[in-house]
C-alpha cells in the first residue's frame, strides 16, 4: 500500500518529488484515513531521505525502504568495481575467473561489432576522401598529380567519375576489422588499468595513459592487415580513372599478392598512430564522463552526454595523430610511376617535408575529425537499439536492486537483486506457506519441519 501511495502522490505532482504532506493526502484518498498515523509516515520519510535532506522525495527515494533487494549504491558500485580490477588482477593465475568477465562481454561485443559496423559504414565516404587527400602528393617537382583541390572536390569528383558506389571501395575489409579490433582494444585497456589500479580502486592518470597506449598497441596485429587491403581499394578508383588500361584488383588478389610479411608493411607507422590515439582517448574520454558529466555510482550517462564525450575525446586525438596517418598511408599505398617510393618512416617524414611542407602532414585532418563524432554517434544508437531488440539479462540497461549500473561496469554480485518484484512475491509466499493444512500438526520423520517446508519448493532458499 505504501508503494501504491508513494506512486500515486508522484505522478500527481509535477516534478515527480512529494512531501509528508503530499503523502499524507494521499494516503487519506487511497485508505479513507484508517491505515497511516503521523508517527508512522514520519518513519517512513525518515528512512526513505537519509539520502536527501530536502524533503522532497522521489520514487527513487522510497526504495530503500521498499525494495527488499536494496542495496547501498556507493558499496554495490566498488563492489563490482574490485571485482572487475581483481579478476584482470589474477587473470594469469585464475584465467578461468578474467575470462568470465570477458565471456560476459560477448554479448556486448556482438551488439558492439554489429553496431560499430553500422557507423562504419555511416561515415565511409569520409574515410575514403580522407585517405585519398592523404596519399596526394603536391610536389612541384611532378606536375600533374594534384587531382583534388580539397575534401569538397574530391566527394564531388568520386561522385561524378565513379559513381556513389565508389565511395564506398574498400568497406569490406573494413568490416571485417570492426569486431577484432574493439574486442582486442577494450578487453586489453580493461585488463591494464586492472593491473595499473590499487586496492582501493583508484588509477593514475599514467596508469590510464599506459592502459590506453596498451590497447593501442594490441589492435595493430589485426588494423594493419585490414588497413593496407582497405587502402590500396580505396585508391584503385581514381588509378584506374586517371591511369589508361589500370587493372582492378579484388581485396583477395591484393592478400595473395603482399603475402604475409607485405600485409604488415607500414606497421610501425600504424602503430606511431594508433598508440598515441589510444592514450588520448581512453584517458580524456574517461575524465570527461566521470569529471564533467558527473558519472558514478548514482548516474549512469544519457545518450548525448555519451556522444559528446566520445566526440570532445576523439577529436583531439584523431588531429594530432594525423601526421601518423599521413605517413602510414603513404608507406601502403602503392607509388605510381614517377613517385618517390618511400624506404621507411624516417625516409617518407623527411621527403614529404623536403617536398610538399610540414602543411601536408596534415592532410585529411578535418576529415578524421569530422569522422568521429557522427561515427560514435551512429555506433551508441544502434547499440542502444540493439539491446532493445536483442535483450539480455546482464545487458547495461538493467538495473541492480531499483539503481542503474553505470556502462561498463560488471552487474551486481547477489543474483536475488534482480527482480525486486520477484522477491516481494517469494516473500509473501514464505509467509503464505506457514498457513497450510499442516499447521499445528506434530513433524514426522518423512516430511520437513513446518520451519523448513518453504525450501522444498524449487528455486526458494534462506
Amino acid at each position: 500500500m505504501v508503494d501504491v501511495i508513494v506512486k500515486g502522490a508522484c505522478e500527481k505532482s509535477p516534478d515527480h518529488k512529494i512531501t509528508r504532506n503530499d503523502f499524507a493526502d494521499e494516503a487519506a484518498r487511497k485508505t479513507l484515513f484508517s491505515l497511516f498515523t503521523p508517527m508512522e509516515i514520519d518513519v517512513l520519510f525518515h528512512f526513505a531521505s537519509l539520502d536527501n535532506s530536502s524533503g522532497r522525495l522521489s520514487v527513487d527515494d522510497f526504495r530503500r525502504v521498499l525494495d527488499p533487494s536494496w542495496q547501498d549504491p556507493e558499496i554495490l558500485y566498488n563492489l563490482s568495481k574490485a571485482e572487475k580490477v581483481e579478476a584482470a588482477k589474477n587473470a594469469l593465475n585464475e584465467p578461468s575467473q578474467f575470462l568470465s568477465q570477458v565471456f560476459e562481454s560477448a554479448y556486448h561485443f556482438l551488439l558492439g561489432s554489429v553496431a560499430g559496423a553500422f557507423g562504419a559504414t555511416i561515415v565511409y565516404p569520409i574515410d575514403l576522401v580522407k585517405t585519398r587527400m592523404q596519399n596526394q602528393r603536391s610536389s612541384s617537382k611532378v606536375p600533374g598529380q594534384v587531382l583534388y583541390k580539397n575534401s569538397l572536390d574530391c566527394f564531388r569528383k568520386v561522385i561524378q567519375r565513379e559513381g556513389v558506389k565508389g565511395l564506398y571501395s574498400g568497406l569490406g575489409p573494413q568490416l571485417i576489422g570492426v569486431a577484432p579490433e574493439k574486442a582486442i582494444k577494450l578487453t586489453v585497456n580493461d585488463l591494464a588499468r586492472g593491473m595499473f589500479t590499487d586496492e582501493e580502486g583508484n588509477i593514475s592518470l599514467k596508469g590510464e595513459i599506459l592502459s590506453g597506449a596498451s590497447a593501442g598497441a594490441c589492435q595493430v596485429v589485426f588494423t594493419n592487415p585490414l588497413e593496407i587491403v582497405k587502402i590500396r581499394l580505396q585508391i584503385q578508383g581514381e588509378v584506374s580513372k586517371s591511369v589508361e588500361g589500370a587493372p582492378r584488383r579484388s581485396a583477395i588478389w591484393i592478400v595473395r599478392h603482399l603475402g604475409l610479411l607485405g600485409l604488415y608493411k607500414g606497421a610501425t607507422a600504424c602503430l606511431s598512430r594508433d598508440v598515441p590515439f589510444s592514450a588520448i582517448y581512453f584517458p580524456t574520454y574517461n575524465h570527461i564522463k566521470k569529471d564533467y558529466f558527473g558519472e558514478g555510482p548514482e548516474k549512469s550517462l544519457g545518450t548525448g552526454q555519451l556522444l559528446l564525450a566520445g566526440a570532445a575525446a576523439g577529436m583531439p586525438a584523431a588531429y594530432f595523430t594525423t601526421p601518423f596517418d599521413v605517413i602510414k598511408t603513404r608507406l601502403q599505398a602503392e607509388a605510381r610511376a614517377g613517385q618517390t617510393h618511400y624506404k621507411n618512416i624516417a625516409h617518407c617524414a623527411s621527403t614529404i617535408l623536403r617536398e610538399e611542407g610540414f602543411k601536408a602532414f596534415f592532410k585529411g585532418g578535418p576529415a578524421r575529425i569530422f569522422r568521429s563524432s557522427p561515427q560514435f554517434g551512429c555506433t551508441l544508437a544502434m547499440y542502444e537499439l540493439l539491446q532493445k531488440m536483442l535483450p539480455y539479462h546482464h545487458s547495461s540497461g538493467a538495473t541492480e536492486a531499483g539503481h542503474s549500473i553505470p556502462s561498463g561496469e560488471p552487474k551486481s554480485i547477489d543474483p536475488d537483486a534482480r527482480n525486486a518484484d520477484f522477491l516481494r512475491s517469494r516473500n509473501a509466499l514464505k509467509i503464505l506457506l506457514d498457513i497450510d493444512e499442516n499447521f499445528g500438526k506434530p513433524p514426522t520423520l518423512d516430511k520437513p519441519t513446518l520451519k523448513d517446508s518453504w525450501k522444498f519448493i524449487p528455486g526458494f532458499r534462506s
